[in-house]
């Protein structure tokens, strides 16, 4: 999927996450690119505050010095978000359904719209925050979030597998790690 041989990535170097809300809001976060090609880009990004995703049915905590592993793509309306702990170990994974990525020398930006997909080791996943959206979601920007999610769920599994293992595989290399953390 991403080609980490490319002799042009610059590893570790500095990126802007710029994640424009559905309000206009804008909230970035620097981040420290991975791997970049012609299909999207993976950024690394170390928690240093914890939090905790809360619903009626689940509960996701991200400990502090547990890392993110991002991936955008340029043609696919979701990014995703990877979860592990210091150690490596997988913690969860949350898609966000976004329009206009953009990918640049120093940021990646993406329009937030709204729904996302919160997915826990065991697979069991949930989509969030429905009702924040400000119509129902067969009419929320024309159908195409409706479009894109249910596009997700129907290739959900395959993919994060693939991902997963390729994370597991490249990402979760301890010497790796301890360059990140400290730079």
């Amino acid at each position: 999927m991403f080609n980490l041989t490319d002799p042009n990535i610059q590893i570790g170097k500095n990126i802007v996450e710029r994640k424009i809300r559905y309000d206009s809001t804008i909230v970035d976060t620097n981040c420290k690119l991975l791997n970049n090609n012609e299909q999207g880009l993976i950024l690394f990004h170390r928690i240093d505050v914890p939090f905790t995703m809360t619903g009626s049915q689940y509960e996701l905590t991200i400990p502090k010095d547990a890392y993110t592993l991002a991936y955008f793509w340029r043609e696919q309306p979701y990014n995703l978000y990877v979860w592990r702990d210091k150690d490596g170990s997988y913690l969860g994974s949350y898609f966000n359904i976004v329009k206009n990525t953009t990918i640049t020398d120093d940021t990646v930006s993406f329009e937030d719209l709204i729904i996302d997909i919160l997915i826990f080791p065991n697979g069991k996943y949930f989509i969030l925050d429905e009702d924040e959206l400000p119509m129902a979601l067969n009419e929320f920007e024309d159908g195409f979030v409706q479009q894109a999610l249910q596009a997700l769920i129907n290739s959900i599994k395959p993919l994060l597998k693939e991902i997963l293992l390729e994370s597991e595989r490249r990402f979760s290399h301890k010497d790796m790690l301890s360059t990140l953390y400290h730079n």
